[in-house]
């Protein structure tokens, strides 16, 4: 028999042990694996509007870039998939989460330039419609705030986070499914016509038809505009010639904007509002974003005690009414909604303070809801649709929730064909929310990217687009997977109820017809909006799995690893 030397034999047992020890782990692994969904993810996920836009985010994540690079390829790569919904030439809200559980704010969002049309607000639509034209162009702040969230969070060099979006814009890609589905509707084509992006080729043919099924979307000036400020940066816009050649577009479409008001722009960077609904925490962007109206809506719904039992029989009418009744008290307060550097600072304290819930609380009644003037309705604010979302989770635990917007659908159809950048119509938003306009001041908005700290120890990161329709949006899809125990998937895709500016009833098509005949018998009016583009798009960490959910209203998908 072979002798075998003292270190050989301790050899021989090291390494048995450390082939015990990997075998353990792999074991332990796959019983872990095996306690995740189908389709849920270990380490990472994106949630954007398209699958496209998804995985290029993802791809960000997987060559070691942190959730903010993910957020900021894949909202790029939205601008050119969906460019009915966001751009470079519009704003965002960001609501980060770093490892340490710290939260943070950093709004970029549009603001009202130092010279704007005299008595802007008398061109108010009175009805429903676009608002079109130069004037109601606020300072954009997306490419400025993408800078500064990159230097305090990015791990990724700038430039690389451009390259996937300047490919697609300047090969090229079939006209997206959804984007065929916008432009098919009769209002949007008659926008579109109407508009320098028709006329210059953008979204329509030599022969001036709209782009449809089969044709290729390009934006070939928009990619060598994103070519120089990968290569030199945000100040290439807010200072250098991009800057220039659309200030100059935009005063030949008989703009205000200028060099001065590009470069005054300001990230504003602010602690979030961190607000209980019993052991979750739910942080939310301050005015003038939409946080506190989704806070005030979810605080009074907490009070109702709703479990899964409550969308059962007359249970599930009694939830609804009681939804509805909570948003009408929530739009008698959105002029609380302002901007806090030019108005008062605590306008919408009162809306997460939880003696002033419990009060509005006792006001609903459960058999009846009552004239608009009992929920301190106000002159009704404008109803609109618009914007994107994206909510990004990486490895190391960093969470973006991240809201962006030209506002309306395409702005206000005003092209740069200098730079191919279609410019926001932010302004309008003051319509039906203030009296007064101000140089420096950010209009009020239903943007609310959140992100929930669960009781279980998991966390939601959660947002939506669709105008005034993200509050009933992300509101329901809230109450329906923390509360009446739905999948994430499942309380996303559910039909939503939008109560309106004055208060009239809207039902998404298949909502259930019961609880419509329901609800009417209480005395809810039904209203007659039919633009449902509602979407909200979220990404779950619980026990060690990642779900992401992309709305299918928007022909979205997640992607993750």
């Amino acid at each position: 028999m072979a002798k075998y030397k003292p270190w050989q034999v301790c050899c021989f047992i090291l390494s048995c042990l450390i082939g015990a020890v990997a075998l353990i782990c792999l074991c332990i692994a796959s019983l872990v694996d095996r306690g995740c969904s189908s389709g849920s993810f270990r380490r990472a996920a994106v949630s954007a509007d398209s699958q496209r836009c998804s995985e290029i985010g993802r791809n960000m994540l997987q060559q070691g870039g942190s959730a903010v690079d993910g957020a900021i390829a894949a909202l790029l790569c939205t601008s050119v998939v969906n460019p009915q919904s966001m751009g470079i030439g519009g704003g965002s809200i960001f609501t980060i989460r770093d490892k340490t559980g710290k939260v943070k704010v950093y709004n970029f969002r549009e603001t009202v330039p130092q010279s704007f049309k005299p008595n802007l607000l008398k061109d108010c639509p009175t009805n429903f419609t676009f608002s079109t034209g130069s004037q109601w162009i606020g300072v954009p702040g997306e490419l400025l705030g993408y800078q500064v969230v990159h230097k305090l969070y990015g791990k990724l060099p700038w430039a690389k986070l451009f390259q996937p979006t300047i490919r697609l814009a300047r090969d090229g890609i079939p006209v997206p499914d959804y984007l065929e589905r916008v432009l098919n509707n009769k209002l949007v084509r008659g926008l579109v016509k109407k508009s320098s992006l028709c006329s210059l080729q953008v979204l329509c043919k030599k022969d001036k038809t709209v782009l449809s099924k089969g044709d290729i979307l390009k934006f070939s000036k928009l990619a060598e505009t994103m070519e120089t400020i990968a290569e030199q940066g945000a100040d290439a816009f807010y200072s250098g010639k991009i800057g220039q050649d659309l200030i100059q577009d935009i005063q030949a479409a008989g703009g205000t904007l200028t060099m001065e008001d590009l470069r005054a722009f300001k990230v504003r960077v602010q602690d979030a509002w961190t607000v209980p609904l019993g052991d979750t925490k739910m942080h939310i962007p301050p005015p003038p974003a939409g946080g506190a109206l989704l806070a005030f809506i979810l605080g009074l719904m907490k009070g109702f005690s709703l479990t899964p039992n409550s969308v059962h029989g007359d249970q599930r009418i009694q939830m609804y009414h009681h939804y509805i009744e909570a948003v009408k008290f929530a739009n008698g307060q959105r002029r609380s909604i302002t901007d806090p550097e030019f108005n008062n600072k605590k306008n919408a304290d009162h809306l997460i303070d939880p003696s002033f819930i419990n009060r509005i609380r006792g006001m609903i009644s459960s058999n009846r809801t009552h004239d608009n003037s009992y929920y301190n309705n106000m002159k009704p604010s404008s109803d609109h649709i618009g914007t994107t979302h994206v909510s990004v989770l990486d490895e190391d635990g960093l969470a973006v929730s991240a809201t962006s917007t030209i506002n309306q659908l395409f702005g206000g159809g005003v092209y740069s064909p200098r730079t191919g950048i279609i410019l926001n119509n932010e302004l309008s938003d003051f319509c039906g929310k203030a009296d007064t306009v101000r140089a420096g001041e950010q209009p009020p908005s239903s943007m609310t990217p959140v992100i929930l700290e669960l009781g279980s120890g998991g966390i939601l990161i959660i947002g939506g687009s669709g105008g005034s329709l993200i509050t009933s949006a992300v509101a329901l899809s809230i109450i329906n997977h923390l509360w009446l125990g739905m999948s994430l998937e499942d309380a996303i895709s559910a039909c939503i109820v939008f109560v309106d500016s004055k208060n009239n009833v809207n039902f998404e098509p298949g909502f259930d017809k019961s609880v419509m005949n329901g609800l009417y018998g209480l005395g809810h009016k039904n209203g007659d909006w039919t633009f449902f583009v509602n979407v909200v798009n979220a990404v779950e960490k619980e026990k060690g799995c990642i779900v992401a959910v992309s709305d299918k209203r928007k022909m979205g998908n997640s992607a993750g690893y």
